[in-house]
């Protein structure tokens, strides 16, 4: 997630795109109706499947409610666990909207993808602003990594330990963290995480690092010296904030499975396919394949164990509000019609065989020393 996508875009779209995808509506939505919801499908396919998910339209849209629960098995919250929404000030802490998301996620039988516990953005103030030693900011990581994630331990299935913390050229990022602890920040994080939750994956997050690059070497780089120092550290995310012009889905491949050699989950965290406005029905077909190509990727490699993306209706996405023309990245409309990117997730996952009775569901996962194995 990009620095601003902590603001909660949850807003009427602009009128130039509903009148846009008004117009060709008929063309955008989904034209399959014999196949089961997604995440029985994926369950199948030994993944989970879902959305980051807001607040706000959880609790006051029935409609938004009712679609996350039928067709996901895992959420992540959007904005409600990052720093400032849940630590506002130095000695108090804000559970009540990351609590309702963890409810909703436990009453209709799914799971939680943590968000995310260092980040360079959504810092509050207090933190900021303030003039604290090396030795005082290495306390408050470790009093708010211990307190939330000791809060939901054995509920959430993963961690974002640590967000975006690599350049584009796989420097490290110039950050509040870097600048005040220095490069070990990184290693006390995914520490601290394991202390508070030993049974929890841990990952590390990023952008832009979904091809073989100079960024995912310089990832690459950061978690195998971590592995070296016996960091705990399980599993790797990539967000695929991408648009029609698709991925390098070959050297994906190569990449996620160096990263799989190193023993490491892959979770393919944040995705969305955005479209620049307004869009046409061959727009929502290049949309689909690349929705497809991603998800067939990601079957093919028994490390991948997670399929989430950055929202799933049109109707409450972050894209708009961050990239002024562009929207309809997600795989609903903001009428909540499921679009061809829908059919080609499901269409992909009911390829997979159905499970054998009795079997166990983590032979994606064998070669992971963290499994995370779909609910049967």
């Amino acid at each position: 997630m990009i620095q601003h996508r902590w603001i909660r875009h949850v807003g009427v779209l602009a009128s130039c795109w509903s009148i846009a995808l008004f117009e060709i509506s008929a063309h955008a939505q989904s034209t399959n109706t014999d196949l089961s919801p997604l995440r029985d499908l994926a369950s199948q396919c030994g993944i989970w499947i879902g959305p980051a998910v807001a607040y706000d339209p959880l609790t006051g849209e029935a409609i938004y409610a009712d679609t996350l629960g039928r067709e996901f098995s895992i959420l992540t919250p959007e904005n409600d666990m990052k720093w400032a929404p849940i630590h506002p000030q130095q000695f108090q802490y804000s559970f009540e909207r990351a609590d309702a998301l963890v409810a909703f996620a436990g009453a209709n039988g799914m799971t939680v993808h943590g968000h995310t516990l260092v980040w360079h953005s959504a810092i509050p103030s207090w933190l900021s602003s303030g003039s604290f030693t090396r030795d005082e900011m290495i306390d408050i990581l470790r009093d708010h990594i211990y307190t939330v994630v000791g809060r939901y331990n054995g509920s959430i299935a993963a961690w974002d330990v640590v967000n975006e913390a690599v350049n584009d050229d796989g420097s490290l990022r110039s950050t509040l963290w870097l600048s005040s602890i220095g490069p070990e920040y990184l290693d006390l994080a995914f520490r601290f995480a394991s202390d508070a939750d030993p049974n929890a994956p841990l990952v590390y997050n990023d952008y832009g690092n979904e091809s073989i690059n100079a960024k995912s070497n310089g990832i690459y780089d950061l978690v195998s010296g971590m592995l070296a120092r016996g960091v705990p550290i399980h599993g790797v995310g990539f967000q695929f904030h991408i648009t029609l012009g698709g991925i390098d889905l070959a050297s994906f491949a190569q990449n996620m499975q160096r990263f799989a050699d190193l023993g490491l989950g892959i979770y393919i965290s944040e995705l969305d396919v955005r479209m620049q406005l307004p869009v046409t029905s061959e727009n929502f077909a290049t949309q689909a394949n690349i929705y497809a190509g991603i998800l067939d990727a990601c079957l093919a490699q028994p490390a991948c164990r997670v399929f989430q993306m950055w929202g799933f209706t049109d109707a409450h996405s972050w894209v708009p509000s961050s990239f002024p023309g562009y929207g309809a990245a997600l795989i609903f409309d903001e009428m909540y019609q499921p679009k061809p990117a829908y059919d080609a997730l499901a269409q992909g996952l009911s390829q997979c065989p159905s499970p054998v009775v009795g079997a166990k569901s983590s032979h994606r996962s064998a070669n992971v020393s963290k499994p995370l194995a779909p609910a049967q």
